[in-house]
């Protein structure tokens, strides 16, 4: 889930204090079990749910299923209430860039670009992770637009490791997406995340000298997620105060994983595959 910056830091459940470098959180060997645990609830629900939808259903009947199979697998859903948000999960579609709020009034239809964020809370720690969904036969363009961005995700990941910089993932990121033509929304980051939902560093995907360019660390959890645009890469949000949207109605399509650093590279806690 992408969040304004102003947001990150904020507990979403009670949390101990604990002990911080630079507000930034190196998480022991017992917290980085309990989020890969936390991450696979998420992993699980976010791959039924691409086995599942279909021309038809209401992005309300993906969000409910979402709540039941977060709270089966004894978890919370991280995004249900979080600062008023209403949902479990959020499902943007088409020109829809992130937030989208689901409702029984919003169908999903053949050929649509559907992205669905979802979080789980289990054990005092959460997991975060976004996938884009390609609804039956979609346009070229949009088969395009989903793959380059999963591809952008991955090119980020691949750079993870201890003692790299968060311009080191940026810059692939970056590079990736305008190479075949399509823009990065600058607007929303990805985020640090654990016992918050979001939490410091921000995890850009541009090259950007206005953020932090945080040195990683074994340990650091980080929530990485580009959002790719076909057109434009600015945003406008709607008067739900949550839904953003493409300024020129272009489509947009994003993916994100709940990473953890490790000294010598990386491990996807939401890997979808393994589940």
């Amino acid at each position: 889930m992408n969040i304004f910056s102003n947001l990150l830091s904020q507990p979403t459940q009670p949390a101990p204090a604990k002990k911080q470098r630079r507000g930034i959180e190196i998480k022991s060997p017992r917290e980085i079990e309990i989020m890969r645990q936390s991450a696979t609830i998420v992993a699980t629900v976010l791959k039924e749910i691409s086995e599942l939808v279909k021309p038809g259903m209401t992005t309300a009947d993906l969000d409910a299923y979402a709540e039941k199979r977060i709270r089966e697998m004894g978890a919370t859903p991280s995004f249900k209430g979080y600062h008023g948000f209403p949902g479990s999960i959020c499902s943007s579609i088409n020109n829809e860039v992130v937030h989208g709020i689901p409702s029984p009034k919003k169908v999903i239809r053949q050929g649509d670009v559907l992205k669905v964020d979802t979080g789980a809370y289990y054990q005092g720690f959460h997991g975060d992770s976004c996938i884009t969904i390609a609804v039956g036969e979609v346009t070229p363009l949009a088969a395009k637009l989903i793959r380059v961005a999963e591809e952008a995700l991955y090119k980020g990941i691949e750079q993870v490791k201890a003692g790299v910089y968060l311009l080191d993932l940026a810059g692939p990121i970056e590079d990736h997406v305008k190479a075949n033509g399509f823009s990065i929304v600058e607007e929303f980051t990805g985020h640090g995340v654990g016992r918050n939902l979001h939490e410091e560093p921000s995890v850009f995907n541009f090259r950007t000298r206005e953020l932090p360019n945080v040195k990683l660390r074994a340990g650091m959890t980080l929530a990485i997620e580009p959002i790719v645009n076909a057109g434009s890469r600015h945003t406008r949000t709607l008067s739900d105060r949550w839904t953003a949207v493409t300024v020129d109605n272009a489509l947009s399509a994003q993916f994100e994983h709940t990473v953890l650093v490790t000294e010598t590279g990386y491990e996807i806690l939401t890997d979808r595959s393994k589940v």
